[in-house]
Parts: structure tokens; C-alpha cells; sequence
């Protein structure tokens, strides 16, 4: 449980810290032999904060839990 914790917690702080993310997709636009067209489009994929928040707090929940249940 407290591996899940910290991870809830890294990536809650990586979501707040980059707010989104964005990746390259290339797309073939003819072929005609051997002969190929071809462009490429970023797509930008925004995360809000609220998210980021969220995953730390319930990074912090499970790590307390965790530790409250050996006691």
C-alpha cells in the first residue's frame, strides 16, 4: 500500500508541475508507389491541477491508512 501511495503522490506532483502533456502522431496522407505523403500533428493534452490534487491527496490517505493498520 505505501508504493501506491507514493506513486499516487509523484505523479500528482508531475501533474501539477507540467499540466498536460502533448505527443507527435504522423499521418499518411497518399501513397502512389513508391512514392508516400505524409504530415505530422501534435496534439497537446491538457491535465488540470484539480487532478494533481486529487492524486496527492489520495496518495497521502493511503500512505496514513497503510501505516495506521500495522499498529
Amino acid at each position: 500500500m505505501k508504493i501506491a501511495g507514493i506513486i499516487l503522490i509523484v505523479l500528482g506532483i508531475l501533474a501539477m508541475v507540467y499540466q498536460g502533456f502533448s505527443y507527435t502522431q504522423t499521418k499518411q496522407d497518399a501513397k502512389i508507389g513508391s512514392l508516400e505523403i505524409q504530415h505530422q500533428e501534435t496534439h497537446d493534452v491538457p491535465i488540470s491541477p484539480i487532478v494533481g490534487a486529487v492524486c496527492i491527496v489520495a496518495g497521502v490517505v493511503i500512505l496514513v491508512a497503510g501505516g495506521r493498520g500495522k499498529l
